[in-house]
Parts: C-alpha cells; sequence; structure tokens
C-alpha cells in the first residue's frame, strides 16, 4: 500500500515535469517565429512594409505587392534571402521607428520619407526614390492646372496627414479641407464629384490610379509641391545600411528598379524621377 503511494506521487512530478517541458518548448518555438529566425535551421529576414497602399505595398489574396514590395525583394535577395524567407510585417507610419528601435524588422521599405526627425532615431539607406507630393483629380476634370487652381476647391487627404494643410497654408489659401479616414474613401468621394481632389506623394496616388478597377478615371496633377526622398530604414548603427545601398546600386545598374516603377506605377502615367543616386537627398 505505501509502495502503490510512492509510485503514484512520483508519476504526478513526473507528469508535472514533463508538461512544464512542453509549455517550455512551446514558447521557444514561439519566440523564435516572432523574431523571424523560423523553424529549424532555416534563415528568415524580417522586412516592415505597408500592407494598404496600392502600387507600393499591399497584402492581396495572393501574397504582397507593390514597388516598395519589389525593391525590398531585390534587397533581400541581394542579402543572401530568397523571397520564402522573407517575414513580411506591416508597418504603420506611426509605427516604423519603434519597430526598428525595438527589432521587430531588419529593415523597412514602406514610402518612408528622409527628415532630420526621423534621421535622428533611425539609419536610412537610399534613397531609393525621389516622390513628390501632388494630386489626383478626375481624368476629365481641366478646371486644375495649378495649385492655385485648388481654391475654393474640395481638397481631400487621410485624417491626420499633413499634405492638404501644407497646400492650404502655402498654395491655396482658400481650399476646402475634407479629411477622410483612409485614400481610398478619399478616390471614391473624387470618382463621384464629392470631392475635387486627393493630395499625398505622387507615387502613393499613381498606385492607386494604377489599379484596374480606377484605370482612365484619374490623372496627376504633376504639380512636384514637395520632394520627398524615400528611404530604407534600418536600426541606428546597422551594418546593413551600406549592404542595402549596394544592393540598391546593382538594382538600378540592371534595370530591375525601372521594370519596378512601369509594373507598379505606369498605368497611371507616373512620370516618375530617374533613380536617385544613394545618399542624395533633395530638398
Amino acid at each position: 500500500m505505501k509502495l502503490r503511494k510512492v509510485t503514484a506521487a512520483s508519476a504526478a512530478v513526473l507528469v508535472l515535469a514533463l508538461t512544464a517541458t512542453a509549455c517550455g518548448s512551446d514558447d521557444k518555438d514561439s519566440d523564435s517565429a516572432d523574431t523571424g529566425s523560423g523553424s529549424g535551421d532555416k534563415k528568415q529576414i524580417s522586412i516592415g512594409i505597408k500592407f494598404d497602399q496600392p502600387g507600393i505595398g499591399q497584402k492581396t489574396p495572393n501574397g504582397y505587392e507593390g514597388f516598395d514590395v519589389d525593391v525590398a525583394t531585390y534587397v533581400a535577395k541581394e542579402l543572401g534571402y530568397s523571397e520564402d524567407q522573407i517575414q513580411w510585417k506591416e508597418a504603420k507610419s506611426a509605427d516604423r521607428e519603434t519597430m526598428l528601435q525595438r527589432g521587430d524588422v531588419d529593415f523597412i521599405a514602406a514610402s518612408y520619407s528622409i527628415n532630420d526627425e526621423r534621421d535622428a532615431k533611425v539609419d536610412f539607406a537610399g534613397p531609393y526614390l525621389l516622390a513628390h507630393q501632388d494630386v489626383l483629380i478626375r481624368s476629365d476634370d481641366d478646371s486644375i492646372k495649378t495649385p492655385e487652381d485648388l481654391n475654393s476647391k474640395k481638397l481631400c487627404s487621410v485624417t491626420g496627414s499633413t499634405s492638404a494643410q501644407n497646400v492650404k497654408d502655402k498654395l491655396a489659401p482658400k481650399a476646402q479641407l475634407q479629411e477622410y479616414p483612409t485614400y481610398s474613401a478619399c478616390l471614391t468621394g473624387v470618382q463621384s464629384g464629392a470631392i475635387d481632389a486627393l493630395t499625398t506623394d505622387d507615387s502613393i496616388l499613381a498606385g492607386y490610379a494604377s489599379q484596374p478597377n480606377f484605370k482612365g478615371k484619374f490623372k496627376l496633377g504633376g504639380f512636384k509641391m514637395t520632394n520627398e526622398n524615400y528611404g530604407i530604414g534600418v536600426k541606428t548603427g546597422s551594418d546593413l545600411t551600406a549592404k542595402i545601398n549596394t544592393a540598391l546600386e546593382k538594382m538600378v545598374a540592371d534595370k530591375a528598379w525601372d521594370k519596378a516603377v512601369a509594373d507598379n506605377l505606369g498605368p497611371a502615367g507616373y512620370k516618375n524621377e530617374p533613380a536617385p543616386k544613394i545618399g542624395n537627398i533633395v530638398k
């Protein structure tokens, strides 16, 4: 009887030990996936992109696509990673610096304009695209030929954006600002006539206008109201900066950069600037 009690107690201890070991194993696997180390010995690279910008970075039922996605995929390949070794993470505008500082991603390519405030928090490779603030209007609208023509027009941008306010402050003080929750909502407003123009970076506008369901319905103003130097963000002090710059230079040299622009932004008639030289920040 005494022997049976001891055996039962030992069994209970053994079960608890096995359970604890199993739980510990699960936690370790989960941590590995979160940090991008992947399963087994297979290496991965974690890259931040936009999930909701057609033509730039978009998550679709068939995967991820857009100009930034093509650039990031090319860079990853030059760093030694195949497409199936890339772990894509959504990099919302407000989260980008924090994601890099925490090490959530290895680098970010997400319509990420280089400026002094951001450069103080993270490092940048590039730039790899020179974009400009512009407006998107209906194809049949000939009333907006200059930024000043936006006076008394309904000008839309997303809530929290400074793009529309920049136009009102500097170019068209009588513009009627409209804030919508998303660029898609603004675009629907332009299409219906409830809004006269949508403003943000021309590359983003071209991405939306390049969607098959909008083909031929919109045009860019071509105003070039600001310079937006898109860079690839990395953690301060990262040795990836020089390697990414080398990859970007190769992408331009072998014309893969031109193809990425044409494939993703060309359908909107986007007149892109030539590929910028590494380190050349246009003010």
